[in-house]
């Protein structure tokens, strides 16, 4: 069977473009379509679905707000964590409390006794009361704590000690010698807790670390007059 195509060119070819012409509608049509769906999705996402959850999170906000203002012990639970937080810095900070005793017994004269003994860690002053022989003990003993000083670690130190004042003294009979008061400001270096802090006391006294009489520094108050 013979076939003859008997359409001019130009039919042929008005065809062809016309098969294009469906087939760019028909994919336009689905990618506006494509695209319209995207929307609308995008739009109840913002609009409703985000709206919604924004809305969930304020309610859970201001429920939990209340919650947390209704607690009657915040304050005090905000206050006791701060101090906890703060413990650490304030532990490296401690002054080393356990040096104050060698100090003294390095420091007291072997003819002084210690009736009473007081250190402020916070003006950095301190007092100490007590007996001895004769006043000029006393004064020997005031004037060690003027030009003793300290050094830490391999930096050298002033004065430890200043204001050093005899601010009170009296005969007393039992035992019989002389009683005291002396009052004193300290450099707090010397109580530091990270590095030992070492005295240096003048050699202007004969004290109870070099004659080995630590059991008698501390005695009992004294009582008696002048």
């Amino acid at each position: 069977m013979i076939q003859f195509n008997l359409l001019p060119d130009v039919k042929l070819e008005y065809i062809k473009a016309r098969r294009t012409q469906s087939l760019v509608i028909l994919v336009s049509t689905i990618l506006i379509a494509a695209f319209l769906a995207i929307f609308i999705i995008l739009y109840v996402y913002v609009s409703i679905i985000q709206k919604s959850h924004l809305k969930s999170l304020g309610e859970q906000v201001t429920s939990n707000t209340q919650q947390i203002s209704s607690n009657t012990n915040l304050n005090k639970t905000l206050t006791i964590q701060n101090q906890l937080e703060s413990l650490p810095a304030l532990y490296k900070e401690r002054p080393a409390a356990t040096q104050l005793l060698p100090f003294i017994n390095q420091l007291t004269p072997a003819n002084a006794t210690i009736s009473a003994l007081a250190i402020n860690f916070t003006t950095y002053t301190g007092s100490i009361q007590g007996n001895a022989d004769t006043l000029s003990t006393i004064n020997t003993f005031v004037d060690t704590l003027k030009f003793t000083n300290y050094s830490l670690g391999s930096s050298k130190g002033t004065n430890a000690f200043s204001n050093v004042v005899l601010s009170s003294f009296a005969e007393v009979s039992s035992p019989p010698g002389v009683s005291y008061t002396i009052t004193f400001s300290y450099d707090p270096l010397i109580f530091n807790s990270t590095s030992a802090a070492t005295l240096s006391v003048p050699n202007i006294i004969t004290t109870r670390s070099i004659t080995q009489q630590p059991t008698d520094l501390f005695l009992g108050t004294s009582t008696g007059g002048h």
